[in-house]
């Protein structure tokens, strides 16, 4: 484990000098956070006095903890581009060379690449959010433990779905088709385009019966306090179980594609 420690430290630190980067990401999501928050606070007001699934203040902080951690989330399971370019160029030939996995390599660099500039945008929206926008913070702090717990577990499996992601540039080395339509599938599943708990009692069963719930629902519930911190071992489980179902399908994409694969140029 030792050389993938080093490398998800390498490139941990490298993709931390990317604080403008981080900056201008964190305005987008920010701006985005206000809009998403008056487009359902605007349906609330118009919904009446209803039972709902959810009061308005705990969809408030459904929405910002989707935008704090945006890019730990699904949206950010493209194909990773270093790859991708390394594919093309016909220099994925070093990485071969390396006496690593493959998959285990590209996994490191896929959770690498999604805790380090979730870590320099979330504390910033979390200040701003429950200062100025409605955020609210754990009920208790079991409530704060369980979500944490989750939400680690959380960047595992979003981490083990784009190696999957990634493992496809073995076949189709532009990736393009497959980052426009995920992208779709995922935040909806997920929930980060509406809070799962207000779909239709309909779409409950196919909400769970996907990876995407556990990816950010499952953590988002937990801090809020929708799920007890006794469920804490459920969630954990479900995400354990899709993330090895999502290592043991990539690892036979990138040992077959391995076999596959011809490379030119000298």
């Amino acid at each position: 484990m030792t050389p993938y420690l080093a490398l998800f430290r390498a490139r941990f630190r490298a993709l931390l000098q990317y604080r403008a980067a981080a900056l201008a990401g964190f305005g987008t999501q920010l701006f985005f956070g206000i809009i998403r928050t008056m487009i359902l606070g605007a349906f609330y007001a118009g919904q009446g006095g209803g039972a709902r699934p959810m009061t308005l203040g705990e969809t408030t902080t459904y929405i910002w903890l989707g935008q704090a951690f945006f890019y730990l989330l699904p949206f950010s399971a493209n194909p990773d581009p270093d790859v991708r370019d390394m594919i093309k160029s016909g220099q994925v030939v070093y990485e071969l060379a390396r006496p690593l996995d493959l998959h285990t390599l590209w996994l490191t660099r896929a959770l690498a690449s999604r805790v380090a500039p979730t870590l320099m945008r979330a504390l910033p929206m979390f200040v701003v959010a429950i200062a100025f926008f409605g955020m609210t913070l754990p009920p208790a702090w079991p409530a704060a433990l369980a979500a944490t717990a989750a939400m680690a577990m959380a960047a595992l499996l979003t981490a083990a779905f784009a190696t999957v992601i990634t493992a496809t540039l073995l076949w189709t080395t532009s990736g393009e088709g497959i980052a426009r339509i995920l992208p779709s599938l995922v935040l909806i599943g997920s929930g980060m385009v509406i809070p799962l708990p207000l779909f239709p009692d309909w779409a409950q069963p196919l909400l769970t019966a996907l990876p995407f719930r556990a990816m950010a629902d499952d953590p988002f519930r937990l801090y809020i306090g929708l799920l007890p911190p006794s469920a804490l071992l459920a969630v954990l489980a479900r995400q354990a179980a899709w993330t090895l179902a999502l290592v043991l399908l990539g690892r036979g994409l990138v040992a077959r594609g391995q076999r596959r694969l011809v490379l030119q140029g000298g």
